[in-house]
């Protein structure tokens, strides 16, 4: 079973906001997801993203692998590890 660390949109037509949950690599984007760890709203001004760092890290360590615009996300908040900015 292949993890991913993906966006699942929330919000309405022209107001959206995501969970950034973990979730099967095969399954559709608004799937069934294992865990939220996280919200992110690109609405405002400054964007808003908040994620829970312990369980990030470890999920990172169980193998879950994020998708590039969850990763471009974690480099912009700050939260990267080196592992993730060698791929």
């Amino acid at each position: 079973m292949a993890l991913k660390i993906k966006l699942m949109r929330m919000g309405t037509k022209q107001k959206p906001h995501h969970k950034i949950v973990i979730a099967q690599q095969s399954k559709d984007r608004d799937a069934d997801f294992v865990e939220e760890i996280g919200f992110y709203n690109p609405t405002f001004e400054s964007p808003l993203i908040k994620i829970k760092r312990e369980r990030l890290d470890y999920w990172l360590k169980m193998g879950a692998k994020p998708t590039k615009t969850v990763q471009a996300l974690l480099k912009k908040e700050g939260q990267m590890k080196t592992q993730l900015t060698e791929r």
